[in-house]
């Protein structure tokens, strides 16, 4: 196998950094701005998060199919193009979700449904591509670890500079209502550019036979394809937690900073010292890989999360100590989710091994079928949760509202995240040794 350069690894990163910059608007700002801009109210929010990303889910799988159908072009690859075009719409589609029109309570909350669900699609046909396309590039496990961190530091330095810019960005305006979809659209065009290099620097070497039109959407095919593959059933249960986890923590620091720290202004600062640890924390995840095994580096970083998350809940929040927490559980956090990028390629590698065939579409999309129904979990506990805890927009909020909202942002993840290490502890068999077996087998096979 030919090691990746590091032109290669940079630019795969610069895929999920292009991701990140319309990808976190809604995820970090979206409830935010319908709640306080737009007029929604938060039970509502949390609806159309709950079902759009529901819907989302299901196109998954056909995005997947869509693709695996696809033949392989020596210019333009099997994945590559309609990632890049995908993200294109993406872009459009995401300045739409930040507009706020004048409407009645119900024509908002149709409207805030239409758009988010028209923005999964096109999320869909970004993200999927995006993720095969990892699998395509090399089978050699170090440097997928690589490419795994270089994918998680491309999404964090954009959670990072969304996080730290934006807030600043809508407050040069008088009017939120035009700043959203001004400063949005800023963000889709640095996020399409990335995409392009990405598009352009990456190479895909390892191919795979077409799917036949017959087979492309048949359910026997697709469900052979996923109920067989162990490793990936334990990676999808894994991700509902991890970024059920994620998301909710990502959606409350802003309602933190405002109402429990007393000043928003401060979140682009803590997210500046959060984010800014875990982009130097993955750096170490390829040499822990090397070391402890792709498996064990997970669940270490389960551990340290949860325990940061929860000790943050039990103790008094002032501002150091709950930042110095909060980077910890960052960090840790951080490196399970870039080495799940590495656990899904070997999955489809197993996939490939398992059945004859490799489908590399199909097993990302089911993959982020699971990260969809977790995305739509948070949202909606996010929304339902400010309801039942009294949150009342722009105004100053009781104890059991501030306890609420510090439990979601705390609480809920140090569960959610002991969960996701169980799975990983008792259900993830797929070692590295035995990967390397199979990516034998199959060369063998191939030769």
């Amino acid at each position: 196998m030919s090691k990746l350069s590091l032109k290669e690894k940079i630019s795969y990163g610069l895929g999920d950094f292009g991701n990140g910059f319309m990808f976190d608007m809604g995820q970090i700002y979206l409830l935010k701005f319908y709640t306080d801009v737009f007029g929604i109210p938060a039970a509502v929010a949390g609806s159309i998060f709950l079902l759009t990303k529901i819907f989302d889910a299901f196109m998954d799988p056909i995005a997947g199919a869509f693709i695996d159908a696809r033949k392989f072009d020596p210019k333009t690859g099997k994945f590559r193009k309609i990632m890049f075009t995908g993200s294109i719409i993406l872009g459009i589609l995401s300045v739409f979700v930040f507009l706020s029109p004048e409407l009645s309570p119900t024509a908002k909350m149709f409207f805030g449904y239409a758009t988010y669900m028209a923005w999964g699609v096109g999320y869909s046909f970004t993200n999927v591509p995006y993720g095969a396309l990892g699998a395509a590039m090399t089978q050699d496990p170090i440097d997928r670890a690589s490419l795994a961190s270089w994918r998680q530091a491309g999404s964090l330095g954009a959670l990072l500079i969304t996080s730290v810019m934006v807030v600043p960005l809508i407050k040069q305006f008088s009017d939120p209502h035009i700043g959203w979809p001004v400063v949005v659209a800023l963000t889709s065009v640095i996020g399409v550019t990335a995409f392009y290099f990405c598009f352009k620097n990456c190479k895909e070497v390892i191919i795979g036979k077409t799917i036949s039109s017959t087979e492309k959407f048949s359910i026997k095919a697709m469900a052979k394809s996923v109920f067989t593959n162990k490793p990936l059933l334990a990676l999808i249960l894994m991700t509902i937690f991890t970024i059920s986890a994620y998301n909710i923590k990502s959606a409350m620091l802003i309602y933190y900073c405002q109402y429990n720290l007393g000043d928003i202004s401060l979140m682009p600062y803590i997210s500046f010292i959060t984010i800014g640890c875990s982009c130097l924390g993955i750096t170490l995840i390829p040499k822990m890989v090397k070391r402890f095994g792709k498996k064990n580096t997970a669940m270490i970083g389960f551990g340290i999360s949860c325990a940061a998350d929860f000790v943050n809940f039990l103790i008094p929040g002032d501002l150091i100590t709950f930042t110095i927490l909060a980077s910890i559980a960052f960090v840790g956090i951080s490196i399970p989710n870039a080495v799940t990028w590495a656990f899904v390629s070997d999955s489809i590698d197993y996939g490939e091994w398992k059945t004859g065939e490799r489908r590399e579409g199909i097993t990302y999309s089911f993959f982020n079928f699971a990260r969809k129904i977790a995305q739509s979990v948070s949202g909606f506990a996010s929304g339902i949760g400010l309801s039942l805890v009294g949150y009342v927009p722009n105004v100053k909020q009781s104890a059991q509202s501030l306890a609420g909202i510090k439990g979601l942002l705390l609480l809920y993840p140090a569960v959610t995240i002991f969960c996701a290490g169980l799975v990983v502890a008792i259900l993830y068999t797929l070692s590295d040794k035995r990967h390397g077996e199979i990516v034998e087998e199959l060369k063998a096979k191939s030769a």
